[in-house]
């Protein structure tokens, strides 16, 4: 009987060690747990800063389409009107029915009857607009404020109060 107890006790242990040994390698330690997060939490930084990095590039290229666009206007004004509009603090000075009123941005720049934009475009972020400077009848600067500092098209004006980052895409005719 003794030697069926010693038996069956070694079985049984040999059991229980199989059992216990098979918990620990099916877990995993908080080192590594700790690790992995680690790792997502890095990579999710790298993904966002890059998300945001292209999202200012976008609105960047929309804003060099909207100037590309307001200078074809600009173009065709200066075909009707024998020169280019004046400007005021940034805007341009060509609607309404004698051509001499503030466009807005956003709104529709019209002389009389003459459409030449629908809509006049306005800056992809709120509380930045597009910036108009008529030089002479023949000249002018229009100015867009952009958001990635690093592109080739861009230079900085520190005088450019109106544009948070000073960074300027410019135009002329």
């Amino acid at each position: 009987m003794q030697n069926f107890n010693s038996k069956s006790r070694k079985n049984w242990s040999l059991v229980i060690d199989h059992w216990s040994f098979r918990r620990k390698a099916a877990g995993f330690t908080l080192i590594e747990l700790l690790v992995v997060i680690s790792l997502i939490g890095i990579l999710t930084t790298l993904v966002l800063a890059n998300l945001n990095a292209a999202r200012e590039r976008g609105r960047d290229a929309q804003r060099k389409a909207d100037v590309r666009s307001i200078q074809t206007a600009l173009r065709l004004f200066y075909n009707d009107q024998g020169g280019y509009s004046t400007s005021n603090v940034g805007q341009i000075l060509g609607c309404g029915s004698g051509g001499t009123s503030a466009c807005a941005w956003g709104g529709e720049w019209s002389v009389g009857a003459m459409v030449y934009m629908s809509t006049l475009p306005t800056d992809p972020l709120p509380n930045v607009d597009y910036y108009y400077t008529q030089i002479d009848t023949d000249n002018y600067t229009l100015r867009a404020c952009l958001e990635n500092t690093s592109d080739d098209k861009g230079f900085i004006d520190t005088g450019a109060t109106w544009c948070p980052s000073q960074y300027i895409y410019e135009v002329k005719p």
